[in-house]
């Protein structure tokens, strides 16, 4: 769903998201996953859909003609951030270089994000720690730059009328003066310019999961793409 406004002043915190009252549906995405292939990653993607882990949580980052990212962790239920459920697996497919063999070469692609993931460090550094954060490719055209950084494991069956509604939303785009300040902070490490670009290609209305799910087919049949 969708909200015109990105955040409401009148939340508290550890409520859950807060729609707005003119809050209008963009309809279902249904995603084929690769299980057979990469089957922890899709154990843990299901787990986050099937335990609502996932509800209530925003699609936080859009590369505008690229894609978009959702998933991203933190205790703050109230600002759309994810709380894993309990009894993942430890993922071992993240370092598995056999797990990074699929592109992501359409429209639609369902990625585990590695590479473009911004969970905060101290998250990461928990030795509890799950990574839940996905991206998914809004073409037009593929997306070169993730491979071999995220785990493709998973496409769009259905939907994809939902994924190109959300790559049409405006995102706040610092001016050129802010970028090169930026840059200059990070040069001589200030910590603040890492904050601050958080902040960029963000979404200007919110854009959240307003439920998930999974769907059982009596015989799966998706395989992925073949490997080059």
């Amino acid at each position: 769903s969708v909200c015109p406004s990105y955040f409401r002043s009148d939340r508290t915190l550890g409520a859950e998201l807060a729609t707005c009252p003119d809050s209008e549906p963009l309809g279902r995405v249904i995603f084929g996953l690769y299980g057979r292939l990469l089957p922890l990653t899709t154990a843990n993607f299901k787990a986050a859909c099937t335990s609502a882990a996932y509800r209530g949580t925003l699609v936080h980052k859009l590369l505008q003609g690229q894609f978009f990212v959702a998933g991203r962790q933190g205790p703050r239920r109230d600002r759309g951030e994810v709380q894993p459920p309990t009894g993942l697996v430890r993922n071992a497919e993240t370092i598995d270089p056999k797990a990074f063999e699929l592109k992501h070469a359409r429209p639609g692609t369902l990625s585990l994000c590695l590479g473009q993931n911004d969970d905060d460090d101290d998250i990461k550094l928990n030795p509890n720690y799950h990574n839940v954060e996905f991206l998914v490719t809004t073409g037009p055209g593929p997306c070169p730059e993730l491979d071999g950084q995220n785990i493709v494991f998973g496409t769009v069956l259905e939907g994809m009328n939902v994924i190109t509604s959300i790559a049409t939303i405006p995102t706040y785009k610092p001016a050129e003066r802010i970028r090169f300040f930026n840059d200059f902070a990070q040069l001589i490490g200030d910590e603040r310019a890492q904050t601050a670009r958080a902040l960029w290609d963000r979404p200007l209305k919110t854009v959240y999961i307003s439920d998930c799910g999974e769907l059982k087919v009596t015989k799966p049949s998706l395989s992925p793409p073949s490997l080059p």
